[in-house]
């Protein structure tokens, strides 16, 4: 359904560091910073996300009631990647990493902010 996703990050640096750990936990291989700040990480699906400082020249702000969701493999790879995130920057939210039920799925969650204050998360599907 979705091709990309970016999310703005004043400190593209500390945001790439941020990534590199996090989405790196999920088997994801280090962003690539072009010539223009912007960090982008490519997916074996193809999906990219990426980070950029706003176009608009405007500080960033992140989306109230917008969550990024991650896919996980395990519940211990949503643990790895919670872990990454709080050694790198992140501040947990929510409840703590742990098992939801919701319209008749189980699933395992774990919830951050990036430096920014994006909201995201990882989800297995259990």
């Amino acid at each position: 359904m979705f091709s990309h996703m970016t999310v703005g990050a004043d400190d593209t640096d500390k945001a790439k560091a941020f990534y590199d750990a996090t989405l790196g936990a999920l088997g994801i291989e280090p962003g690539a910073m072009d010539d223009k700040g912007r960090v982008f990480y490519h997916t074996d699906s193809g999906i990219l996300f990426g980070i950029t400082k706003p176009l608009n020249g405007e500080p960033t702000s992140n989306g109230n009631g917008t969550t990024i969701g991650f896919a996980a493999e395990s519940a211990e790879q949503c643990d790895a990647w919670h872990a990454a995130g709080i050694a790198n920057g992140g501040e947990a939210i929510e409840d703590p990493p742990g098992v939801r039920e919701a319209v008749g799925m189980k699933m395992y969650l774990a919830y951050l902010r990036d430096p920014a204050g994006n909201k995201i998360c990882t989800l297995y599907k259990m």
